[in-house]
């Protein structure tokens, strides 16, 4: 009866041994000094530029509520929204339609220098009028070995790699910490891989997501034969704990 508690014990401090040792394997940011606040300048973010077949919500007012109906597309009524927002697609020609003005370029620009550029036009019909436009159709999707994968559709143009990491409930413990990145972008598309055991992930270009990026999570190899182990470890503890159990208790 004792050497099987010795036993379980023994193999219950093995395990917990290896679990330390694997930990570097899935650490994020490894040498990230945290034992002290580390500043640093964010120059690595670009703000999206709107593409082919992007969905743009548009909402135009002014000091004439009525006059400024005019330039709004039919939305959906009783919403409760304040805002009346309502989906322009970038046709093939990166271009959008607006009411009244006619074809606005928006591919290749930020939502900021198109709600501009659509503001000025409006002037010589609108006083004071005011523009709002936000990139509707944002998304991203995470697949791979993690907890949640799936397209997730994102309220806001900036999304970092840790975000949607998050979004999808995080890399599983047999994740590989080097991600892959597919994004496409001006017709080109591009497959690159990030290290997420770096601090150097903070600074990179592709840091902040665009539209419709993919991230890819590779399990590690057989699944990682040391977390294996060490499964197979704590079902073999649970086992002579049972069985310590039942032949103290009968």
């Amino acid at each position: 009866m004792k050497s099987l508690r010795s036993e379980a014990y023994y193999l219950l401090l093995v395990i917990l041994l290896c679990s330390c040792g694997s930990s570097k394997r899935i650490t994020y940011f490894q040498d990230l000094n945290r034992s002290v606040v580390t500043r640093e300048k964010v120059t690595n973010y670009i703000a999206s530029t709107i593409q082919h077949d992007d969905i743009l919500g548009i909402s135009i007012s002014s000091l004439n509520p009525e006059s400024s109906a005019v330039f709004n597309f039919a939305s959906n009524a009783g919403n409760g929204d304040t805002q009346i927002f309502s989906g322009n697609v970038v046709d093939e020609k990166g271009e959008i339609q607006l009411p009244v003005i006619g074809s606005m370029k928006a591919y290749g620009l930020t939502t900021a220098q198109l709600k501009e550029n659509i503001r000025i036009k409006l002037i010589p019909y609108l006083k004071e009028p005011v523009v709002m436009i936000k990139l509707i159709n944002f998304k991203i999707s995470v697949m791979g070995d993690v907890a949640n994968p799936g397209l997730f559709k994102v309220p806001s143009e900036r999304l970092t790699i840790p975000e949607a990491i998050s979004l999808a409930g995080d890399l599983n413990m047999t994740a590989l910490r080097k991600i892959l990145i597919i994004r496409e972008n001006d017709g080109e598309r591009l497959f690159v891989t990030v290290d997420l055991t770096k601090k150097s992930v903070f600074n990179s270009p592709y840091y902040y997501l665009k539209t419709n990026d993919v991230i890819y999570v590779e399990a590690g190899k057989v699944k990682d034969p040391a977390l294996n182990q060490n499964y197979q470890k704590i079902g073999l503890v649970i086992s002579i704990i049972s069985m310590a159990g039942l032949l103290f208790f009968r």
